[in-house]
């Protein structure tokens, strides 16, 4: 089977070149660029890349018009700052030489703060990314976009390497802007939060995996990295609420 990789990026120029060079075994490239001021555009284009400039419109529907973009029915679906590990790349080919499932998973590894996390939110965290556009979609949410699909999902062997290289202020920035496009979205859906959400969705969240999914064993990286998915959780809702009594409710 063809397969198109598909990318949405935003100056992403520094990135790119981990990323293409890792699915150089794709029978094509494209890239939905969203009005990047860095090299970006050239970058992809050195690479071979096929680049779509559009307005954007929110993390799924970006997506979903990435892959639409695709000359082939399958696809798989990358961020900028993620590359397909040589075992995953094996795994692909084998799967697409004769495809047993319509969509497939991949086991993405996360680094943070120059480690490799093995455990937690950081790993396995489950990720279906290859597959056939005909039988699935990205979800239209705004952050926190998912793969929609009605079958069982195949596994594929190897790891997708997210290769962060931002620092802790970044990062919160960017957990700060997807914890206010996550609470927006709750208020659209006419969702309410209180002193429950508050408590114990982070407590939920550290226990499940801090201990439950051995985060622990990854060290300060591994507490530091819960730590910060807590706090997004309580500060999801506390916007929430703020959002909910600005109207009133």
């Amino acid at each position: 089977m063809a397969l198109s990789v598909v990318l949405i990026t935003q100056n992403a120029a520094a990135q790119l070149p981990d990323c293409l060079a890792s699915v150089a075994f794709a029978d094509e490239v494209v890239v939905v660029d969203s009005d990047s001021s860095d090299d970006t555009v050239k970058v992809a284009a050195h690479y071979g890349a096929r680049v779509v400039k559009k307005e954007w419109l929110g993390f799924g529907r970006q997506k979903q018009i990435a892959v639409e973009q695709a000359a082939h029915d399958w696809v798989l679906c990358l961020d900028a700052d993620e590359r397909v590990s040589p075992e995953l790349a094996a795994s692909l080919v084998r799967a697409l030489n004769a495809p047993a499932a319509p969509v497939y998973r991949m086991a993405r590894r996360n680094r943070f703060l120059g480690r490799w996390l093995r455990h937690g939110e950081g790993y396995p965290d489950w990720s279906p990314r290859l597959f056939d556009r005909r039988q699935a979609r990205w979800s239209d949410d705004v952050v926190h976009e998912k793969v929609l699909y009605a079958v069982t999902p195949g596994t594929l062997e190897g790891d997708l390497l997210h290769e962060s290289a931002e620092g802790i202020g970044r990062y919160l920035d960017k957990q700060n802007r997807y914890s206010t496009l996550a609470a927006q979205e709750l208020h659209r859906h006419g969702r309410s939060a209180g002193l429950a959400e508050l408590a114990f969705s982070p407590l939920v969240r550290f226990i499940k995996f801090y201990f439950l999914r051995l985060g622990c064993l990854d060290g300060l990286p591994g507490l530091v990295h819960i730590a910060i998915g807590c706090m997004n959780s309580f500060t999801k809702y506390a916007k929430l609420i703020e959002l909910n009594r600005a109207q009133g409710k």
